[in-house]
């Protein structure tokens, strides 16, 4: 592949900005007394244990806090977060099922055949939060450095392997552009969820992983992963000792992964509203910050016309990567 193919690739990485909302939507004032008048679910599409799944349920306590009603999380994975997903597509549109989903929900279309639309099946309500990416191996594997994995797999192409916490996720994507970016040959082997992927990743069944800094962070401090690089444009505070892919050796790389809420399309905008403001005054509160904190979790929660445009946005950029990388769901 030639560089300047690659410079172009990794241009469709740059994504846009995503600003932290004021936290006061206008509009109307709330729902109205009705609602809610039961429980209200809120669907997570993977297994226990992914960053998802950590944020998530983070967001259920501040709003069963906010609410009279609570919130019960609720895991339904399977097919890259699309089962849970179309649940939500097919609940009523009465502001009780939610969707917290990764930024998969705007890139698995463009991949697989879905029974639902990603964008017009949804009323999106806020993004929950942004959160890096990490490059992690197994410890046994025998590299310390983003230069020293790509001459390893250089030199034995298609024999090392990359796990993913789904199909069509963004960490899926980050493997797909550093393959394309350091040229190099890595297999691909996706699970249902990072918490399913890591043991065998800290076994050496698999050797290297693009994970969320969410989920794998405790793991590298406790030396059972070897960190070699951060994803993002630039360092981050958690791990100011780690290089970006970039500055470690593959010019251009740069991918986050974010988290939001969605809801049923026709949702009333007030509930979507009186949601939104919820979650943003829940993740300005110390118990909320400090676990955010811990998982490298910026608090994003802007307003619901922010967020769609956002992430219609994020929909079409990733559909561009996907038709000019030629990423296909294994």
């Amino acid at each position: 592949m030639q560089m300047t193919r690659r410079a172009a690739l990794a241009g469709l990485l740059a994504a846009p900005g995503l600003a932290p909302g004021r936290g006061q939507a206008q509009g109307a004032p709330g729902a109205g007394a009705e609602w809610p008048n039961r429980p209200i679910r809120l669907v997570i599409p993977y297994p226990p244990g992914g960053p998802t799944d950590l944020l998530g349920r983070v967001v259920a306590q501040r709003l069963t806090a906010a609410l009279p009603q609570p919130v019960v999380a609720e895991n339904r994975a399977g097919a890259g977060g699309s089962i849970g997903a179309e649940q939500v597509a097919r609940a009523a549109p009465d502001g009780h099922t939610l969707l917290a989903n990764a930024s998969a929900h705007v890139i698995l279309p463009h991949m697989l055949r879905l029974p639902f639309d990603a964008v017009a099946d949804f009323a999106p309500i806020t993004c929950i939060a942004a959160v890096p990416l990490i490059l992690v191996v197994t410890p046994g594997l025998p590299v310390r450095n983003v230069a020293e994995l790509v001459a390893l797999a250089k030199a034995k192409p298609g024999q090392l392997s990359y796990a993913s916490s789904s199909n069509g996720g963004a960490p899926h994507l980050a493997g797909e552009m550093f393959k394309l970016l350091a040229g190099v040959d890595l297999a691909h082997v996706p699970y249902r969820g990072s918490g399913q992927a890591l043991p065998d990743l800290v076994a050496g069944n698999v050797q290297v992983m693009f994970d969320s800094l969410a989920s794998s962070a405790a793991l590298v401090r406790e030396g059972r992963l070897k960190a070699l690089a951060v994803t993002t444009e630039r360092r981050i505070a958690g791990f100011p000792e780690l290089p970006t892919v970039a500055e470690a050796g593959v010019p251009g790389y740069a991918i986050t992964t974010w988290y939001g809420l969605w809801a049923p399309a026709r949702t009333p905008a007030p509930i979507l509203e009186r949601v939104q403001r919820a979650v943003a005054a829940g993740v300005r509160q110390p118990e909320a910050a400090e676990r955010f904190a811990s998982m490298g979790a910026e608090p994003v929660a802007q307003e619901p016309a922010a967020f769609a445009a956002f992430a219609t946005a994020e929909y079409d950029r990733y559909g561009r990567l996907v038709r000019e990388a030629n990423i296909r769901a294994d």
